[in-house]
């Protein structure tokens, strides 16, 4: 079993997600839960065979890491309280001889930059800020990260192969993380629009509801593959379906009538600017 422990502050969602993959990676008895709905924290908890916390004090305590699973506009506050803990366990351990483990702040507020996270919490406090998204709930996740100075490159990597379960990790500079915020961060809710309308489309022509939400979500799922596996630009791949004067080149000149991919950057960009607006 690893020795490795894990403090989930809030069970919401995407908490509960990235904990599904930990789980996955050090075990579910070493993962706990704090939230003020007991009730919620305590269902996720049993899922995952992990414990709850008494309060956000208990779980500061007792783990190596502490993610922050909380929406933004509450974080203040989580931070205001657990930041005595926190400086506590970062002066044992940097005393001498104390033997004490220094626990790593995890951030997935949106907006919410590592050095604002560590005005809150305390100066020189470690914190690894990530932007993960709700695909991670079946492990098919992008999870962006970025870490404080004050986090060892063992602990980073470490972090990086617990949440690896919960789908693929990349590592970038903290300055990009509002752009991923706005892309991969907000990007499902635009997907699962697009394979509305796709399949919305589907049942137009005539198909049964059924089928064609079926057939539109393998197409997307096949077609993102394609670009990942085969490395090819998207406008290449889509010149492969489109053929002089047929059905692909139709449904592509209406799209581009209505603006699509202007559309979808603008819907980006909203999403972006929102990010750097909460900071």
């Amino acid at each position: 079993m690893s020795s490795i422990t894990i403090a989930c502050i809030g069970s919401g969602n995407m908490g509960s997600a990235l904990m599904k993959g930990a789980a996955a990676s050090i075990g579910g008895g070493n993962i706990g839960f704090s939230d003020a709905d007991k009730a919620k924290a305590r269902a996720v908890a049993k899922s995952l065979k992990a414990v709850v916390y008494a309060s956000n004090i208990e779980a500061v305590q007792k783990a190596d890491y502490i993610f922050l699973a909380v929406k933004p506009q509450v974080l203040g506050a989580v931070l205001e309280e657990i930041a005595p803990a926190i400086q506590r366990r970062i002066t044992a351990g940097n005393a001498a001889k104390s033997g004490g483990k220094i626990p790593t702040l995890v951030s997935m507020a949106a907006g919410w930059s590592i050095a604002k996270v560590q005005v809150m919490a305390g100066a020189h406090t470690p914190v690894i800020r990530i932007m993960p998204n709700t695909p991670a709930l079946i492990g098919q996740g992008m999870i962006a990260m970025a870490a404080s100075a004050e986090v060892p490159a063992n602990k980073v990597a470490e972090l990086e192969k617990i949440l690896s379960a919960a789908g693929e990790v990349d590592r970038l500079e903290e300055k990009y993380l509002d752009a991923v915020t706005g892309l991969s961060g907000s990007g499902p809710a635009f997907v699962y629009l697009f394979i509305e309308a796709l399949a919305d489309g589907g049942v137009r022509a005539g198909l049964p509801r059924d089928k064609a939400l079926r057939y539109a979500a393998q197409t997307l799922l096949g077609s993102a593959a394609m670009v990942k596996k085969t490395g090819k630009h998207p406008g290449e791949l889509k010149d492969m379906v489109t053929s002089p004067a047929g059905t692909t080149i139709a449904g592509v000149a209406a799209l581009e009538k209505g603006a699509f991919r202007g559309t979808v950057m603008e819907a980006v960009d909203a999403a972006w600017r929102r990010a750097k607006e909460m900071g």
